[in-house]
């Protein structure tokens, strides 16, 4: 049997909220991500539970700052035993990160383009360039600073994998069933699709979490991967 590719993305306020998906779902899923938004709530006590639950996690935080800020920061992550980090992808950043996470199992992620951002968006940022050029930039600059893998739109997954190689880890987010709604995501594709192009895991969502039963939307999104 496949691996369970899905990480379930716990984009909830507080431990409460997450705890009763984590709950609802014990049995279907063991990959939670922590985003910026439960994180700022809870921080790594909340983390912390999970590892203790026996549930692996992403740390979705896409750090950002100076390079001895984030080193500093990797650090004290790396002390964990967080599965996934990602990092903004400059490659001051993620040199910085790389040296932080020293010889733990932390596997850093660099993010590539946004989702949510199309061609207008990076045009509004200074970027000459489309977002599959400066995904491919990213990718090439991930490799050269000794990250783990990268997360990138499963539109853009199948180019990141070729540049990449069979070994990095590719993490898709913004995925979507057919029909399900896409929220504020522009670039977007199924987890069936996603996982064709190359992608290791996939990021779910409101499709699971605000489910009326989650576990039943597991195994649904599983039957369209064939698992």
């Amino acid at each position: 049997m496949k691996a369970n590719p899905i990480i379930v993305a716990l984009d909830v306020e507080d431990a409460m909220q997450a705890r009763e998906i984590v709950d609802r779902l014990e049995g279907s899923v063991d990959f939670y991500k922590v985003g910026m938004e439960l994180y700022a709530g809870e921080g790594m006590t909340f983390v912390r539970e999970l590892l203790d639950r026996g549930k692996r996690v992403f740390l979705d935080l896409k750090l950002y700052d100076i390079g001895e800020t984030v080193r500093r920061a990797v650090v004290r992550i790396a002390k964990s035993d967080v599965t996934f980090l990602t990092v903004h992808g400059s490659g001051a950043v993620m040199r910085a990160a790389a040296e932080g996470r020293r010889s733990s199992k932390l596997q850093l992620l660099g993010v590539t383009v946004l989702t949510s951002f199309d061609e207008q968006d990076l045009k509004d940022l200074g970027y000459p360039c489309s977002p599959g050029e400066l995904v491919a930039l990213r990718a090439l600059n991930a490799m050269a600073a000794g990250l783990d893998g990268a997360i990138c739109s499963a539109l853009d997954v199948s180019a990141v994998r070729e540049i990449m190689g069979a070994s990095a880890v590719l993490v898709c987010p913004g995925v979507r069933s057919r029909l399900a709604e896409s929220g504020d995501q522009k670039r977007v594709a199924t987890p069936a699709e996603a996982v064709a192009g190359g992608a290791d895991y996939v990021v779910v969502g409101r499709q699971v979490t605000r489910a009326k039963d989650p576990a039943a939307e597991v195994d649904r999104i599983l039957g369209e991967l064939g698992i």
